[in-house]
């Protein structure tokens, strides 16, 4: 009984250590995360600003540019994967991962081959896991990523999308993107997007009467406008994925924390009931034998006399 008691006052404290860790990293998370929506809030003007500008020249000035032209027979797609550098997240990077492998069992489905691009360590050993090959990988820093970064991804990938509109060289035809999108602190949700061609949802839908439009001025062409807006979007768009994921990863790390401290606590307060228990019983076995130890003596006692 003594053996048993030692090892769950073992377990007690061992679980004890686990929730410090536990709890010591949902505080950080915690704390992380307030800064991290800052950020992406930030980010969220600009990233709509710069996408109607963009859908003003796309939609209004006729102008065929090699980002936003439909490739005639696209049979080569580039897909950039968004996860984490670290683990302890819950589902969140096994969420993003599957999104991935559902876009990319499509894009195979319709006959084109797929280069795959990967952010975050998660996704890296994935499909390093599988044997499956990666163009390129950016680790270090999915909870708090640089605008350095995102415009290294961005001028990658266009560079590819480039290299695919001219006859004969090796490239793609498009460029799409899986990520988490961040709804709030209980729900994120991961999203694939098409980045290249691009789709312009503004600008689209014709104009009410009376609707007041704004007005765009191209100096010095649309051609050249063009050329230095779209990779800015694209960047943007990167960017603004970048740190909508690192919030959800935040998230979902605070959420997946919180839960194991909870359940280190019902593990001490079950391991100290079974302890009490074993203590009792053991105390209780302890004076039986005294007790029948006495009785014994005593019984011996009379019959001497």
């Amino acid at each position: 009984m003594a053996v048993s008691l030692r090892e769950y006052r073992a377990r007690i404290k061992s679980t004890e250590s686990m929730k410090k860790i536990t709890r010591a990293m949902e505080l950080i998370a915690a704390s992380r995360i307030i800064k991290a929506q800052q950020r992406a809030n930030a980010a969220a003007p600009y990233a709509r600003e710069l996408t109607r500008a963009v859908s003003a020249v796309a939609t209004y000035s006729n102008v065929d540019h090699a980002l936003t032209t439909e490739p005639a027979s696209p049979d080569r797609a580039a897909v950039l994967v968004i996860a984490s550098d670290r683990g302890l997240a819950g589902a969140y990077a096994a969420n993003v991962l599957r999104e991935a492998e559902g876009l990319v069992a499509k894009l195979q489905a319709e006959g084109k081959s797929v280069d795959l691009y990967v952010s975050g360590r998660k996704a890296e050993a994935y499909f390093k896991f599988r044997n499956r090959p990666v163009v390129k990988t950016w680790t270090g820093g999915s909870d708090q990523p640089t605008f350095e970064v995102a415009q290294e991804i961005g001028s990658t990938l266009i560079d590819a999308f480039l290299a695919g509109q001219e006859l004969g060289a090796e490239g793609v035809h498009e460029v799409h993107l899986v990520s988490t999108r961040f709804l709030s602190m209980l729900r994120q949700e991961p999203q694939a997007v098409r980045l290249l061609p691009l789709e312009v949802v503004e600008g689209e839908a014709k104009p009410e009467p009376g609707d007041v439009l704004p007005l765009y001025e191209f100096e010095p062409s649309p051609e050249q406008v063009l050329d230095s807006l779209l990779p800015q979007y694209v960047v943007s768009r990167i960017w603004f994925s970048m740190l909508q994921a690192a919030a959800s990863e935040l998230a979902a790390r605070q959420k997946a924390m919180k839960s194991a401290t909870d359940n280190a606590q019902e593990l001490i307060k079950k391991y100290t009931r079974i302890a009490n228990q074993a203590r009792q019983a053991g105390i209780t076995q302890e004076i039986s034998e005294i007790v029948g130890g006495v009785n014994a003596l005593a019984d011996a006692t009379a019959a001497n006399d």
